[in-house]
Formats: structure tokens, sequence, C-alpha cells
């Protein structure tokens, strides 16, 4: 831990103004940013995604709410894990997928399935309407850490994942997918794939972002059984 202070204590963080909650209706959010002139490598990332820090696009961020604590950082240990009855139906399902490593996702073909995901899945977030120049900002690839995971049945594009790679695990960073594929439960099928590909790799845990009690999309988190939530600073397990 010693270590992880030192890296650390040079990372300056700014403070937003509050601003509207994107998940609880009537919350006021405020949220810590490093600066963005941090130089950043492996490892410094690593040690803010195990204190509950998050990536979008170039930024890493925290939820820093002065009244709520809701947003809860979450990870799946990927030793303990085993997938259950539902999820093993899940896994069969999408047996016929082939999953494969691609350089870019700023073709055409990804973004409409981008745009497709978001207009039929997220109409209330604040990716819509879905937009070519957002899209390219936000699912960047940095400090040599960002995978592009492909899945595909036949040829055809169903689902994309983007994950970055730490010392300490996989972070799921954001996956989209078909919605008119709904029986096949793209979104849990990819975080299985994640903790296995995490197991294949000998990593610890998959980082799945924050969770919120009171935040229907935010359900499927704890699904996946031993999951571990960081709380004052350590991340405790529920089975």
């Amino acid at each position: 831990m010693g270590n992880s202070v030192t890296l650390l204590a040079n990372v300056r963080v700014f403070a937003t103004y509050p601003h509207n909650c994107s998940y609880l209706a009537g919350e006021q959010a405020t949220t810590l940013f490093v600066d963005p002139s941090t130089p950043i490598d492996a490892r410094i990332y690593s040690q803010l995604s195990y204190i509950g820090f998050r990536r979008s696009g170039p930024h890493l961020y925290r939820p820093h709410c002065a009244a709520c604590n809701a947003c809860v950082p979450a990870r799946v240990p990927v030793e303990a894990f085993a997938p259950n009855r539902s999820q093993r139906r899940i896994l069969a399902r999408n047996a016929d997928l082939e999953a494969r490593v691609v350089e870019s996702i700023n073709s055409d073909a990804h973004f409409a399935l981008y745009s497709r995901y978001i207009e039929q899945r997220h109409r209330d977030g604040d990716m819509y309407p879905p937009d070519r120049e957002q899209y390219d900002s936000f699912l960047t690839r940095e400090w040599g850490s960002t995978s592009f995971v492909e899945f595909r049945a036949a040829g055809r594009l169903l689902a994309v994942a983007v994950m970055d790679r730490l010392e300490n695990g996989l972070s799921a960073i954001y996956t989209y997918y078909e919605p008119a594929e709904e029986k096949r439960s793209l979104g849990s099928f990819v975080i299985l794939w994640q903790i296995e590909r995490a197991r294949a790799l000998a990593l610890p845990a998959v980082y799945l972002g924050y969770w919120i009690r009171n935040c229907r999309k935010m359900n499927y988190k704890t699904r996946f059984r031993p999951i571990e939530l960081l709380a004052n600073g350590h991340w405790v397990r529920v089975d």
C-alpha cells in the first residue's frame, strides 16, 4: 500500500460544480477528475482504478457527492466466480459467437450498431442522440491498455466491448450490442466473456464501474456473484 500512496501522491484532481445526476432523478452530483495534464501510465491507472476511479475517453473520474454515496465501485473476483444456471444458459445461447480483438471501431458499421443500441436502449441517457464525434472521443484507446473486441455470428457484427487491461484486472469500459437480439442477453454474455478472459490472463478481477442500488439499469451488476464493493477504502465481498 505504501507504494500506491507514493505513486498517487503527485496526482492532482479537480472537482466539478454540482450538476444534475445522470442516474438518480432530483439528485445533484459532483465529480472528481484527474488533472488531464498528469502523466498517466498503466501502474498509476491501475492504482486509481483500485481506489474507485473510472475512465471515460481520456478522462479519469470518481463521484464525489457531498450528500450522497450511492455510486459504489464494483468488481468481480475472478477465481471465486462461477456462472449460475441462468448465466450458463446465456453462454450456451451465444456459443456461436466468435470474439476477435480489432485495431479500430471507427467504421460506419461499428457506429451504426452503436447508434441502434443508444436509440433503443438509452434514449434517456447522456449519449442520446448518438453523435459520431462524441462516439470517437468516448471510446478511445488510452495508455496502451485498451482493447476493442468484436463479437460476430456467421460474420455479422452483434456486439463490441471496450476494455482496459490493468495490473490488477480488466476494466469493462463500455459494451454496445444489437438490441434486436434480446434473447441472447448480449450485455451479460460479454461480462461473462471478460471474466473468462481475465482468468486466462491470470488477472484477479473484472472492474464493472459503479453500482447504484436504486438505479434499475445498474441492477445487472450484482447478478455476478460473488461481487466486491468498495466501501470506506476496502473491497468487501458480497456472496
